[in-house]
Protein backbone atom coordinates (compact mmCIF):
# COMPACT_ATOMS: atom_id res chain seq x y z
CA UNK A 1 0.00 0.00 0.00
CA UNK A 2 1.40 3.42 -0.96
CA UNK A 3 1.42 6.34 1.39
CA UNK A 4 -0.76 9.33 0.57
CA UNK A 5 -0.07 12.87 1.67
CA UNK A 6 -2.56 15.72 1.60
CA UNK A 7 -2.76 18.96 3.56
CA UNK A 8 -4.94 22.05 3.18
CA UNK A 9 -3.97 25.52 4.52
CA UNK A 10 -6.55 28.28 4.71
CA UNK A 11 -5.04 31.43 3.25
CA UNK A 12 -8.12 33.56 3.51
CA UNK A 13 -11.85 33.13 3.40
CA UNK A 14 -12.75 30.84 0.53
CA UNK A 15 -9.10 30.30 -0.51
CA UNK A 16 -7.11 27.23 0.41
CA UNK A 17 -3.59 26.06 -0.39
CA UNK A 18 -3.55 22.31 -1.00
CA UNK A 19 -0.34 20.28 -0.63
CA UNK A 20 -0.01 16.69 -1.87
CA UNK A 21 2.46 14.28 -3.46
CA UNK A 22 1.09 15.17 -6.90
CA UNK A 23 1.88 18.87 -6.45
CA UNK A 24 0.58 22.15 -5.04
CA UNK A 25 -2.88 23.44 -5.76
CA UNK A 26 -5.20 26.30 -4.91
CA UNK A 27 -8.94 26.02 -4.41
CA UNK A 28 -11.42 28.89 -4.44
CA UNK A 29 -15.04 29.05 -3.38
CA UNK A 30 -17.38 27.68 -0.77
CA UNK A 31 -18.69 24.22 0.01
CA UNK A 32 -21.44 24.57 -2.61
CA UNK A 33 -19.17 25.72 -5.41
CA UNK A 34 -15.43 25.33 -5.54
CA UNK A 35 -12.79 25.66 -8.26
CA UNK A 36 -9.40 23.93 -7.88
CA UNK A 37 -6.17 24.46 -9.85
CA UNK A 38 -3.15 22.16 -9.47
CA UNK A 39 0.46 22.69 -10.62
CA UNK A 40 0.10 19.51 -12.68
CA UNK A 41 -2.32 21.48 -14.84
CA UNK A 42 -5.40 19.71 -13.60
CA UNK A 43 -8.45 21.96 -13.04
CA UNK A 44 -11.59 20.87 -11.20
CA UNK A 45 -14.95 22.56 -10.65
CA UNK A 46 -17.19 21.11 -7.90
CA UNK A 47 -20.86 22.00 -7.45
CA UNK A 48 -22.95 20.57 -4.62
CA UNK A 49 -25.83 21.03 -2.15
CA UNK A 50 -24.45 21.26 1.42
CA UNK A 51 -25.82 18.64 3.79
CA UNK A 52 -27.18 16.37 1.05
CA UNK A 53 -24.02 14.61 -0.08
CA UNK A 54 -24.91 15.41 -3.65
CA UNK A 55 -22.31 17.09 -5.84
CA UNK A 56 -21.15 17.44 -9.45
CA UNK A 57 -17.46 17.43 -10.38
CA UNK A 58 -16.11 18.67 -13.74
CA UNK A 59 -12.46 18.03 -14.56
CA UNK A 60 -10.77 20.06 -17.28
CA UNK A 61 -7.98 18.66 -19.41
CA UNK A 62 -4.50 19.87 -18.70
CA UNK A 63 -2.66 22.11 -21.10
CA UNK A 64 -0.29 19.29 -22.10
CA UNK A 65 -3.20 17.01 -22.94
CA UNK A 66 -4.87 19.74 -24.92
CA UNK A 67 -1.65 20.32 -26.73
CA UNK A 68 -1.36 16.61 -27.41
CA UNK A 69 -4.94 16.48 -28.59
CA UNK A 70 -4.33 19.43 -30.90
CA UNK A 71 -1.24 17.72 -32.34
CA UNK A 72 -3.17 14.52 -33.01
CA UNK A 73 -5.94 16.47 -34.68
CA UNK A 74 -3.41 18.27 -36.84
CA UNK A 75 -1.83 14.96 -37.86
CA UNK A 76 -5.24 13.55 -38.65
CA UNK A 77 -6.08 16.61 -40.75
CA UNK A 78 -2.83 16.23 -42.67
CA UNK A 79 -3.57 12.55 -43.32
CA UNK A 80 -7.05 13.41 -44.57
CA UNK A 81 -5.59 16.17 -46.72
CA UNK A 82 -3.05 13.75 -48.25
CA UNK A 83 -5.81 11.22 -48.93
CA UNK A 84 -7.87 13.89 -50.66
CA UNK A 85 -4.87 15.00 -52.70
CA UNK A 86 -4.16 11.39 -53.70
CA UNK A 87 -7.77 10.85 -54.73
CA UNK A 88 -7.73 14.12 -56.66
CA UNK A 89 -4.51 13.06 -58.41
CA UNK A 90 -5.97 9.66 -59.30
CA UNK A 91 -9.13 11.29 -60.64
CA UNK A 92 -7.05 13.73 -62.69
CA UNK A 93 -5.02 10.86 -64.16
CA UNK A 94 -8.19 8.91 -64.97
CA UNK A 95 -9.72 11.99 -66.57
CA UNK A 96 -6.56 12.60 -68.63
CA UNK A 97 -6.52 8.96 -69.77
CA UNK A 98 -10.22 9.12 -70.63
CA UNK A 99 -9.67 12.37 -72.55
CA UNK A 100 -6.79 10.84 -74.49
CA UNK A 101 -8.80 7.74 -75.33
CA UNK A 102 -11.86 9.74 -76.37
CA UNK A 103 -9.74 12.13 -78.42
CA UNK A 104 -8.24 9.15 -80.25
CA UNK A 105 -11.70 7.73 -80.95
CA UNK A 106 -12.90 11.08 -82.28
CA UNK A 107 -9.81 11.39 -84.49
CA UNK A 108 -10.31 7.84 -85.82
CA UNK A 109 -13.92 8.66 -86.67
CA UNK A 110 -12.88 11.87 -88.44
CA UNK A 111 -10.09 10.07 -90.32
CA UNK A 112 -12.53 7.39 -91.46
CA UNK A 113 -14.82 10.04 -92.92
CA UNK A 114 -11.85 11.56 -94.75
CA UNK A 115 -10.91 8.13 -96.11
CA UNK A 116 -14.30 7.29 -97.62
CA UNK A 117 -14.38 10.73 -99.24
CA UNK A 118 -10.85 10.28 -100.60
CA UNK A 119 -10.91 6.78 -102.11
CA UNK A 120 -10.14 8.32 -105.51
CA UNK A 121 -6.77 9.70 -104.38
CA UNK A 122 -5.03 6.29 -104.50
CA UNK A 123 -4.22 4.35 -107.66
CA UNK A 124 -1.77 1.74 -108.98
CA UNK A 125 0.99 2.80 -111.37
CA UNK A 126 0.18 3.01 -115.07
CA UNK A 127 1.14 0.13 -117.35
CA UNK A 128 2.79 1.29 -120.59
CA UNK A 129 1.97 -1.52 -123.00
CA UNK A 130 3.86 0.15 -125.86
CA UNK A 131 6.98 0.16 -123.72
CA UNK A 132 6.48 -3.55 -122.98
CA UNK A 133 5.97 -4.24 -126.67
CA UNK A 134 9.10 -2.29 -127.66
CA UNK A 135 11.37 -3.70 -124.98
CA UNK A 136 14.20 -5.73 -126.60
CA UNK A 137 14.64 -9.45 -125.88
CA UNK A 138 17.12 -10.30 -123.10
CA UNK A 139 19.39 -11.92 -125.73
CA UNK A 140 19.26 -13.06 -129.35
CA UNK A 141 17.18 -16.18 -129.72
CA UNK A 142 19.27 -19.20 -130.70
CA UNK A 143 22.39 -17.79 -129.11
CA UNK A 144 23.66 -18.43 -125.56
CA UNK A 145 22.17 -16.20 -122.88
CA UNK A 146 24.20 -14.12 -120.40
CA UNK A 147 23.99 -16.67 -117.60
CA UNK A 148 24.96 -19.52 -119.94
CA UNK A 149 27.97 -17.60 -121.28
CA UNK A 150 29.22 -16.85 -117.77
CA UNK A 151 28.80 -20.47 -116.63
CA UNK A 152 30.49 -21.80 -119.80
CA UNK A 153 33.43 -19.46 -119.26
CA UNK A 154 33.85 -20.70 -115.67
CA UNK A 155 33.83 -24.30 -116.90
CA UNK A 156 36.29 -23.62 -119.74
CA UNK A 157 38.73 -21.80 -117.46
CA UNK A 158 38.63 -24.47 -114.76
CA UNK A 159 42.08 -25.97 -114.07
CA UNK A 160 42.44 -28.69 -111.47
CA UNK A 161 45.18 -28.35 -108.84
CA UNK A 162 48.03 -30.77 -108.25
CA UNK A 163 45.82 -33.01 -106.11
CA UNK A 164 43.19 -32.98 -108.81
CA UNK A 165 45.70 -33.98 -111.46
CA UNK A 166 47.06 -36.85 -109.35
CA UNK A 167 43.84 -38.18 -107.87
CA UNK A 168 41.20 -36.67 -110.10
CA UNK A 169 38.74 -33.90 -109.15
CA UNK A 170 35.50 -34.98 -110.77
CA UNK A 171 33.21 -33.33 -108.16
CA UNK A 172 34.43 -29.78 -108.86
CA UNK A 173 33.98 -30.18 -112.59
CA UNK A 174 30.59 -31.82 -112.08
CA UNK A 175 29.43 -28.78 -110.09
CA UNK A 176 30.49 -26.45 -112.89
CA UNK A 177 28.69 -28.61 -115.45
CA UNK A 178 25.51 -28.59 -113.33
CA UNK A 179 25.78 -24.81 -112.95
CA UNK A 180 25.96 -24.50 -116.74
CA UNK A 181 22.74 -26.50 -117.19
CA UNK A 182 20.97 -24.39 -114.55
CA UNK A 183 22.14 -21.21 -116.27
CA UNK A 184 20.69 -22.40 -119.59
CA UNK A 185 17.30 -23.03 -117.90
CA UNK A 186 17.25 -19.57 -116.29
CA UNK A 187 18.10 -17.89 -119.58
CA UNK A 188 15.41 -19.91 -121.33
CA UNK A 189 12.84 -18.92 -118.69
CA UNK A 190 13.77 -15.24 -118.95
CA UNK A 191 13.39 -15.35 -122.73
CA UNK A 192 10.04 -17.16 -122.42
CA UNK A 193 8.79 -14.52 -119.95
CA UNK A 194 9.83 -11.73 -122.30
CA UNK A 195 8.15 -13.47 -125.19
CA UNK A 196 4.92 -13.96 -123.20
CA UNK A 197 4.93 -10.29 -122.15
CA UNK A 198 5.53 -9.21 -125.73
CA UNK A 199 2.66 -11.33 -127.07
CA UNK A 200 0.33 -10.20 -124.26
CA UNK A 201 1.16 -6.53 -124.87
CA UNK A 202 0.45 -7.04 -128.54
CA UNK A 203 -2.97 -8.50 -127.70
CA UNK A 204 -3.75 -5.55 -125.42
CA UNK A 205 -2.75 -2.99 -128.05
CA UNK A 206 -4.74 -4.89 -130.68
CA UNK A 207 -7.84 -4.51 -128.47
CA UNK A 208 -8.24 -8.16 -127.49
CA UNK A 209 -11.07 -8.04 -124.91
CA UNK A 210 -10.06 -11.38 -123.39
CA UNK A 211 -6.60 -9.92 -122.83
CA UNK A 212 -8.25 -6.92 -121.16
CA UNK A 213 -10.02 -9.18 -118.67
CA UNK A 214 -6.84 -11.17 -118.06
CA UNK A 215 -4.91 -7.95 -117.38
CA UNK A 216 -7.50 -6.79 -114.84
CA UNK A 217 -7.48 -10.15 -113.07
CA UNK A 218 -3.69 -10.23 -113.02
CA UNK A 219 -3.31 -6.66 -111.74
CA UNK A 220 -6.23 -7.07 -109.29
CA UNK A 221 -6.55 -3.27 -108.93
CA UNK A 222 -9.74 -3.46 -106.87
CA UNK A 223 -8.33 -5.58 -104.04
CA UNK A 224 -8.26 -2.78 -101.46
CA UNK A 225 -11.67 -1.52 -102.62
CA UNK A 226 -13.55 -4.58 -101.39
CA UNK A 227 -14.18 -2.93 -98.01
CA UNK A 228 -15.98 -0.12 -99.84
CA UNK A 229 -18.19 -2.36 -101.96
CA UNK A 230 -19.50 -5.88 -101.99
CA UNK A 231 -18.39 -6.70 -105.50
CA UNK A 232 -17.37 -5.58 -108.97
CA UNK A 233 -18.35 -6.80 -112.40
CA UNK A 234 -16.59 -5.60 -115.52
CA UNK A 235 -16.85 -6.35 -119.21
CA UNK A 236 -17.24 -4.81 -122.65
CA UNK A 237 -18.08 -5.49 -126.27
CA UNK A 238 -16.14 -2.43 -127.38
CA UNK A 239 -12.34 -2.49 -126.89
CA UNK A 240 -12.29 1.30 -126.58
CA UNK A 241 -14.55 1.36 -123.51
CA UNK A 242 -14.59 -0.72 -120.32
CA UNK A 243 -17.80 -1.01 -118.30
CA UNK A 244 -17.88 -1.63 -114.51
CA UNK A 245 -20.73 -2.28 -112.11
CA UNK A 246 -20.00 -1.41 -108.51
CA UNK A 247 -22.24 -2.55 -105.65
CA UNK A 248 -22.33 0.18 -103.02
CA UNK A 249 -22.64 -0.63 -99.31
CA UNK A 250 -23.71 2.79 -98.08
CA UNK A 251 -25.66 1.42 -95.10
CA UNK A 252 -22.56 -0.37 -93.85
CA UNK A 253 -19.86 2.07 -94.93
CA UNK A 254 -21.23 5.57 -94.41
CA UNK A 255 -21.48 6.55 -90.71
CA UNK A 256 -24.74 8.01 -89.47
CA UNK A 257 -23.24 9.79 -86.47
CA UNK A 258 -20.53 12.36 -85.80
CA UNK A 259 -18.14 11.68 -82.92
CA UNK A 260 -16.69 14.62 -80.97
CA UNK A 261 -15.09 15.28 -77.58
CA UNK A 262 -16.92 17.64 -75.23
CA UNK A 263 -15.19 20.22 -73.02
CA UNK A 264 -15.74 17.85 -70.11
CA UNK A 265 -13.66 15.21 -71.93
CA UNK A 266 -16.67 12.95 -72.50
CA UNK A 267 -17.30 11.41 -75.90
CA UNK A 268 -20.33 12.67 -77.77
CA UNK A 269 -21.93 10.71 -80.62
CA UNK A 270 -24.53 12.80 -82.35
CA UNK A 271 -26.68 11.68 -85.25
CA UNK A 272 -25.88 13.41 -88.53
CA UNK A 273 -28.52 15.56 -90.11
CA UNK A 274 -30.09 14.12 -93.25
CA UNK A 275 -28.31 16.74 -95.32
CA UNK A 276 -24.89 15.88 -93.87
CA UNK A 277 -25.48 12.13 -94.21
CA UNK A 278 -26.65 12.27 -97.82
CA UNK A 279 -23.86 14.67 -98.76
CA UNK A 280 -21.28 12.27 -97.31
CA UNK A 281 -22.93 9.34 -99.12
CA UNK A 282 -22.74 11.16 -102.44
CA UNK A 283 -19.05 11.96 -101.98
CA UNK A 284 -18.37 8.33 -101.04
CA UNK A 285 -20.16 6.90 -104.09
CA UNK A 286 -18.58 9.39 -106.50
CA UNK A 287 -15.12 8.91 -104.97
CA UNK A 288 -15.37 5.14 -105.55
CA UNK A 289 -16.54 5.69 -109.12
CA UNK A 290 -13.55 7.92 -109.86
CA UNK A 291 -11.15 5.41 -108.27
CA UNK A 292 -12.52 2.57 -110.41
CA UNK A 293 -12.02 4.60 -113.56
CA UNK A 294 -8.46 5.53 -112.53
CA UNK A 295 -7.55 1.89 -112.02
CA UNK A 296 -8.94 0.83 -115.41
CA UNK A 297 -7.18 3.68 -117.21
CA UNK A 298 -3.94 2.67 -115.47
CA UNK A 299 -4.18 -0.96 -116.63
CA UNK A 300 -5.84 -0.71 -120.05
CA UNK A 301 -5.38 1.56 -123.08
CA UNK A 302 -9.13 2.28 -123.33
CA UNK A 303 -10.51 5.68 -124.24
CA UNK A 304 -13.40 5.59 -121.79
CA UNK A 305 -14.70 3.90 -118.65
CA UNK A 306 -18.38 3.60 -117.75
CA UNK A 307 -19.15 3.09 -114.06
CA UNK A 308 -22.56 2.01 -112.78
CA UNK A 309 -23.11 2.31 -109.02
CA UNK A 310 -25.82 0.08 -107.52
CA UNK A 311 -27.25 0.39 -104.01
CA UNK A 312 -30.28 -0.56 -101.90
CA UNK A 313 -32.58 2.44 -101.70
CA UNK A 314 -36.12 3.03 -100.52
CA UNK A 315 -38.87 2.39 -103.02
CA UNK A 316 -41.52 4.86 -101.90
CA UNK A 317 -44.18 2.98 -103.88
CA UNK A 318 -43.76 -0.20 -101.81
CA UNK A 319 -42.01 1.07 -98.68
CA UNK A 320 -39.30 -1.55 -99.16
CA UNK A 321 -35.61 -1.30 -100.00
CA UNK A 322 -34.80 -2.28 -103.54
CA UNK A 323 -31.57 -2.59 -105.50
CA UNK A 324 -31.28 0.12 -108.12
CA UNK A 325 -28.70 1.97 -110.20
CA UNK A 326 -28.03 5.31 -108.52
CA UNK A 327 -25.17 6.54 -110.73
CA UNK A 328 -24.11 5.89 -114.31
CA UNK A 329 -21.18 7.92 -115.60
CA UNK A 330 -18.88 7.87 -118.64
CA UNK A 331 -15.31 9.05 -118.00
CA UNK A 332 -13.35 10.05 -121.14
CA UNK A 333 -9.60 9.48 -120.78
CA UNK A 334 -8.37 12.77 -122.26
CA UNK A 335 -10.48 14.93 -119.95
CA UNK A 336 -10.08 12.55 -117.03
CA UNK A 337 -6.29 12.64 -117.04
CA UNK A 338 -6.22 16.43 -116.81
CA UNK A 339 -7.56 16.34 -113.25
CA UNK A 340 -5.58 16.91 -110.05
CA UNK A 341 -7.13 14.10 -108.04
CA UNK A 342 -5.73 15.35 -104.73
CA UNK A 343 -7.79 18.53 -105.01
CA UNK A 344 -11.04 17.60 -106.75
CA UNK A 345 -14.43 17.30 -105.11
CA UNK A 346 -15.52 13.82 -106.30
CA UNK A 347 -19.20 14.75 -106.66
CA UNK A 348 -18.43 17.88 -108.66
CA UNK A 349 -15.93 15.95 -110.77
CA UNK A 350 -18.45 13.23 -111.66
CA UNK A 351 -21.03 15.85 -112.60
CA UNK A 352 -18.58 17.37 -115.10
CA UNK A 353 -18.84 14.20 -117.22
CA UNK A 354 -21.76 12.60 -119.04
CA UNK A 355 -23.71 11.00 -116.21
CA UNK A 356 -27.13 10.05 -114.92
CA UNK A 357 -27.44 10.95 -111.24
CA UNK A 358 -30.56 12.11 -109.42
CA UNK A 359 -29.54 13.38 -106.04
CA UNK A 360 -30.99 15.86 -103.54
CA UNK A 361 -29.48 16.92 -100.23
CA UNK A 362 -32.70 16.15 -98.35
CA UNK A 363 -33.59 12.77 -99.93
CA UNK A 364 -30.32 11.35 -101.28
CA UNK A 365 -30.08 9.21 -104.41
CA UNK A 366 -32.97 8.22 -106.67
CA UNK A 367 -32.93 5.41 -109.29
CA UNK A 368 -31.59 6.34 -112.71
CA UNK A 369 -31.28 4.69 -116.13
CA UNK A 370 -27.92 3.38 -117.18
CA UNK A 371 -26.07 5.14 -119.95
CA UNK A 372 -26.66 3.34 -123.24
CA UNK A 373 -30.03 1.87 -122.22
Amino acid sequence: MGLRFHKSINICKGVKLNLSKSGVGVSLGTNGARYSLNTSGRRTATFGIPGTGLSYVKTFSSGSKKKKSTSEAKTKREEIKKEKELLASQKAEQKAAELQENTLKAEEAANYVDVIKSVHKECENDVDWNEVLNSPPPFVKGQPGPREREAQKALDEYKPGLAGKLFGDGKAKEKLTTALEDAKKLDAQEFADWQASYKFAQRIIDGDIDAYLEAIQEANPFEDLVEYGSGFEFGTDDPSVMEIEFTVKSEEVVPKTAVTVLKSGKLSEKELTKTAYYDLTQDYVCSCAVRLAREIFAVLPVGGVIVHAVDNILDTATGNDTEATILSVLFEREKFEQANFDRIDPSDFVNSFTCNMRFTKTAGFKPVKRLGE
